[in-house]
């Protein structure tokens, strides 16, 4: 089923509409509460751009990214989530880090291949899609994604989108 829905993002056409990314992540937290419970999670979300994409596909990344970021900052006391923009020349950058479990750098490259995955299922739940499904929504979108962490310290993933 995972691998599925990831060639379906390779094939047919954007509808590219103004989309929201305040609005996109305001809802995919929303979907998320049930999996944060009780939980303590401070979300600290910046001002986001309106960019041009396909609505549907661009949910799908923000919900994949912010999925991440609660899956792996479970064993945090209080995790902190942050959402954030930057305007480059061409491109809006867009960042979520967290302050989970992280990775090692060395292993940054293959975190977007398809069912590659730096933890195993006993630790984290997951196919090994999501993040593969990421670098081809964003790709499609004339974008970039990549990833920075440390173990025990967090992660970040970036993408960008063109302006």
């Amino acid at each position: 089923e995972s691998m599925l829905t990831l060639s379906r993002l390779g094939s047919g056409e954007l509808q590219k509409t103004d989309v929201a990314l305040a609005e996109l992540v305001d809802e995919v937290q929303a979907e998320l509460a049930s999996e944060v419970g009780e939980r303590r999670i401070e979300w600290r979300v910046g001002d986001l751009p309106v960019v041009r994409g396909d609505a549907t596909l661009l949910r799908q990344v923000i919900h994949n990214l912010l999925g991440n970021a609660v899956k792996y900052s479970r064993p945090r006391e209080t995790a902190v989530i942050e959402v954030w923009a930057e305007a480059a020349e061409h491109e809006q950058q867009i960042h979520v880090r967290d302050n989970g479990v992280g990775f090692d750098p060395e292993c940054a490259g293959r975190l977007f291949e398809v069912f590659k995955r730096l933890h195993s299922p006993e630790e984290f739940e997951g196919h090994g899609v999501g993040l593969a499904s990421v670098q081809r929504i964003v790709t499609r979108h004339g974008g970039r994604v990549w990833a920075a962490g440390r173990p025990g310290e967090g992660a970040t993933f970036t993408f960008t989108l063109p302006v």
